[in-house]
């Protein structure tokens, strides 16, 4: 494991072989995997769970309630959203949870709702604003994103 000197990371519950670059702050609650890539310039809050494999790329937050399983790519400046109603010091009772299941990819830019599951091996292209559950083997692109094809295994 290693975590850059100009990083601020609280948790103790980071996996063999993961790298934490500098200007990351990982909050104590956070669970990181093994071999997993936490690129500059990100924040990964408490109740977050990040699999085995995972690369996070510059400039992404991940907020409560947000679990990544394995081998995900979460390209730079991904945005995550976990509240329905967003109001200044007005917080729900529990925030809503985003899923992205192994092997998915969120291209560049992409923003995620609150609520939404990303299935296995999806592809979301750069850009795109998630408003629906994505199914498995996927590839959606666009504001809503919308189905363009399925991968074939």
């Amino acid at each position: 494991m290693m975590i850059h000197e100009l990083s601020d990371v609280s948790t103790d519950n980071i996996g063999e072989g993961t790298t934490i670059w500098q200007f990351s702050v990982v909050l104590k609650g956070a669970k990181i995997g093994s071999n997993c890539n936490i690129c500059a310039h990100t924040f990964i809050e408490n109740d977050v769970m990040i699999g085995d494999e995972v690369t996070i790329k510059c400039g992404v937050y991940i907020w409560d309630g947000t679990t990544l399983e394995d081998n995900v790519f979460i390209g730079p400046s991904v945005t995550f959203t976990n509240d329905k109603f967003p109001r200044s010091k007005i917080y729900p009772a529990a925030f809503s949870r985003i899923l992205i299941k192994k092997n998915a990819s969120l291209g560049a830019n992409t923003t995620i709702l609150p609520g939404i599951t990303v299935g296995e091996n999806a592809l979301v292209g750069a850009g795109s604003v998630v408003t629906k559950d994505v199914p498995d083997n996927a590839i959606v692109v666009g504001n809503p994103a919308k189905i363009v094809r399925y991968i074939e295994n």
